[in-house]
């Protein structure tokens, strides 16, 4: 059985999908799992969406462990967090010591890990972009293939290291962004200028809008899917290193990782009223 170590802020119902999908998947015996934990960077009463959260993981009877990063960085004197980055890591380290987790899904945790973390433990990050594409969140993210006008995007997940965003890939799903209502989408943006759309309309244009909720939409699969080959033994992971099945690294024989979209694009079509909103 997989021991998954869950760590997330909780801001809003996204977080709150993406446990309940896998707590779902877990408890109707799709996911040979269990969650050892949930941490969050947020503690009770500091914001609405994770007590919501919070209650969430309590109705799944999941052990709870907060500390607020953001009362760490005022009890420390104050500035940016990533000069409080590796102390605050430190402790979260000493908080889950009595935890053993194979893996830790990073699902809407919104800080960023130090070496501290990666180098503790095997963290399974959510990017939206293939591996070959943007850095930054997932609105950079958008904005810039607006901006290339790309024809493709997709999410990735992979581990967590020092260096943002370009850790090993453990598995990918691609979604292209042409056609139909893409397509209706890109011709109102001919002629204009990105930069200035960006700040007039933001993330309510329609390109915007419509390349985020199709992505979204296929991120929880992708996580599943990814703990899924993980318990199944096809990818082994160790902080800061994958492997396939037979211990070789995975870069040497998936540079990017398992390509999942058509089990994903499947699992949508079976379940094509799965609901999650975005955060």
């Amino acid at each position: 059985m997989l021991r998954i170590g869950w760590f997330a802020t909780g801001r809003g119902e996204g977080s709150r999908g993406l446990l309940r999908f896998v707590a779902d998947a877990i408890g109707e015996g799709r996911l040979d799992a269990r969650i050892e934990f949930v941490f969050s960077n947020r503690e009770p009463g500091e914001a609405e969406g994770s007590d919501a959260f919070f209650e969430l993981v309590r109705s799944y009877g999941l052990p709870l462990v907060t500390l607020s990063s953001a009362r760490y960085r005022r009890e420390h004197g104050g500035g940016p967090m990533s000069q409080h980055r590796e102390g605050f890591d430190r402790e979260v380290v000493s908080l889950l010591q009595p935890y053993q987790p194979d893996v830790c899904a990073l699902a809407g945790y919104m800080l960023i890990c130090s070496g501290e973390l990666c180098r503790r433990y095997p963290l399974l990050n959510l990017h939206g972009a293939l591996p070959d594409g943007p850095t930054g969140t997932w609105q950079s993210v958008i904005w810039e293939l607006i901006a290339s006008g790309a024809t493709r995007t997709g999410s990735m997940i992979h581990l967590a290291t020092e260096e943002v965003d370009r850790g090993p890939v453990l598995s990918h799903c691609e979604l292209p962004i042409v056609g139909g209502r893409f397509n209706k989408a890109r011709k109102a943006l001919v002629g204009q200028d990105v930069e200035q759309v960006r700040r007039e309309e933001g993330e309510e244009n329609d390109l915007f809008r419509l390349i985020r909720s199709e992505g979204y939409r296929r991120e929880p699969y992708l996580l599943l899917a990814t703990l899924q080959a993980v318990a199944d033994g096809r990818v082994r992971v160790r902080p800061g290193e994958a492997l396939d099945a037979n211990g070789n690294p995975l870069a040497d024989t998936h540079a990017s990782g398992f390509s999942l979209t058509a089990e994903i694009e499947a699992a949508i079509s079976r379940d094509a009223s799965f609901p999650l909103s975005q955060e």
